[in-house]
């Protein structure tokens, strides 16, 4: 269920609401709009706290025993950690406990948003928040109860900008939500024809064009990438191409996401095991479709091209044998000595496209490798690139997003480790440095365009609620490329 936001200077205990959520700071200091909670119950809100042993440490929550000087019908206390240490980060993961407390509500009223000092950067975390902890993958269980929460009322800050900035949080957060629904689907019933069908409902009316080659365009496009690893797919693959051209755009960005709809690991299967949550490869491009959505709500000024190759990764008689080489788009010839490491044939196609279309930078979201999963764990995406102005923008912007990467290196010594006998190179390296080597081999498809990859295998998914997050598909990236679009600037070319 959508939430619609809006905004009051009212005193907080004059807001008629189902629920009224305070914050608390560290050491159980009161936040805005919680002494009026106090007052209500005549000082003793202190003692409540400390015999209930809440601190007002982050996304801890208690409630509250309203009385009849309280408009709303229940009170929740959240708390944000210290006074000085607030960030829009931590309010966004306080609104998140608060949406999953909210549930049963229908409208809630919050201080949260003038917790901080950080003004609409606040109020946008915050919205984010709340629809993010909101969420619910609610399709396959019989007993699931929807969240009910429709109406967030931002107490303590009006006007026209504070609303904005809630609005723009509400959409990129819904964004979020329609790549984690994406995600959590099985992929059973979202190959890649029923992807391309959901991504044009979504970009109904968001101001951007929407073009889908099938497999004879695809192959009349000479996409041998994502040909050769359709190959062995009784599913036929597309090719997702959307548009968002502002007037006077300040600058072109381009945006590619890893589509593999399910990877089975074709002739080099996976264990059981490892194939357990392989619905999730297609995170990159969940991510990139669902920024793409979000983009005119965010006002953004830069023309963003995004290109999301669509294919599953089976294993039938007619699959790709290791030692095939395929011819991806720009006439580079690749020997696949492991069909496992599909991802990357598919973005070397479409990075090729990208590039033909001149961009001033590109950028790429792809469940790329384990070895980036062992390297940096769940949380935490690896940022390579070949221009240090793209990669300080995009590590700014994820900051901005709270969202975590963390730059490695693309070691020139490394890119002999993918020197093919028989083709321009191969698709894997050696035993170690995987995420590395992968980064190297999608360097090859970007020629001096300004680029940056994010290898998102670990964060796509969580194993479990934290903070804004929510078991499964995460929805991780499009927040990012929101925020890095939002502020993109034309980067130089490096020698």
């Amino acid at each position: 269920m959508p939430i619609a936001f809006s905004t009051t200077t009212a005193s907080p205990e004059r807001v008629d609401a189902d629920l009224l959520a305070v914050p608390v700071y560290a050491e159980r200091e009161l936040g805005p709009g919680a002494d009026v909670v106090d007052e209500a119950l005549e000082g003793e809100l202190d003692s409540f706290m400390e015999d209930a042993d809440f601190s007002g440490k982050v996304g801890q929550t208690l409630r509250v025993p309203v009385t009849g000087d309280i408009a709303a019908d229940s009170v929740l206390l959240v708390g944000v950690g210290n006074a000085d240490d607030v960030t829009p980060h931590t309010l966004r993961r306080a609104a998140a406990a608060v949406a999953r407390k909210a549930r049963k509500a229908a409208t809630l009223a919050t201080t949260l948003a003038v917790a901080g000092d950080d003004g609409t950067t606040d109020a946008r975390a915050v919205a984010e928040g709340l629809v993010l902890g909101s969420y619910q993958f609610l399709d396959y269980k019989g007993d699931g109860e929807p969240s009910t929460l429709a109406d967030v009322v931002s107490v303590g800050a009006g006007g026209k900008r504070v609303l904005k900035a809630l609005e723009q949080g509400g959409a990129t957060a819904a964004a979020t939500c329609w790549a984690r629904d994406m995600v959590n689907e099985p992929a059973g019933t979202l190959g890649p024809k029923e992807f391309v069908a959901a991504a044009k409902k979504l970009l109904t009316g968001s101001g951007v064009r929407v073009t889908v080659l099938e497999e004879a365009q695809i192959r009349k496009q000479k996409l041998g990438g994502l040909l050769g690893v359709n190959a062995g797919s009784d599913e036929p693959p597309r090719f997702l191409k959307v548009t968002y051209s502002p007037k006077n755009a300040r600058g072109s960005l381009a945006l590619v996401g890893k589509g593999v709809t399910f990877d089975s690991g074709g002739l080099s299967l996976k264990p059981a095991k490892a194939m357990e949550q392989m619905k999730t490869d297609m995170g990159g491009a969940a991510a990139v479709v669902g920024a793409m959505s979000a983009l005119r709500d965010a006002g953004v000024r830069a023309k963003v091209v995004a290109y999301v190759p669509l294919t599953e990764n089976m294993p039938n008689g007619s699959a790709t044998r290791p030692g095939d080489v395929l011819t991806i788009r720009n006439g580079k010839t690749v020997e696949v000595l492991n069909t496992d490491a599909e991802g990357r044939l598919i973005l070397a196609d479409a990075l090729s496209m990208a590039v033909e279309d001149g961009p001033d930078a590109i950028v790429d979201l792809a469940t790329l490798t384990g070895a980036c999963l062992v390297a940096l764990g769940e949380k935490i995406a690896g940022l390579m690139g070949n221009n240090d102005d793209v990669v300080e923008q995009l590590e700014a912007a994820a900051e901005r997003a709270g969202e975590p990467v963390w730059h490695l290196p693309l070691p020139d010594d490394y890119r002999s480790m993918l020197d093919s006998e028989i083709a321009d190179l191969q698709n894997i390296g050696g035993q170690w440095g995987g995420s590395l080597t992968a980064g190297l081999f999608l360097e090859e498809f970007v020629d001096d365009v300004p680029w940056a990859h994010l290898d998102i295998a670990g964060p796509a998914r969580a194993n479990k609620d934290d903070g804004e997050l929510v078991r499964g598909g995460t929805g991780f990236g499009v927040r990012t490329l929101v925020e890095f679009a939002s502020s993109f600037r034309r980067p130089a070319r490096q020698a």
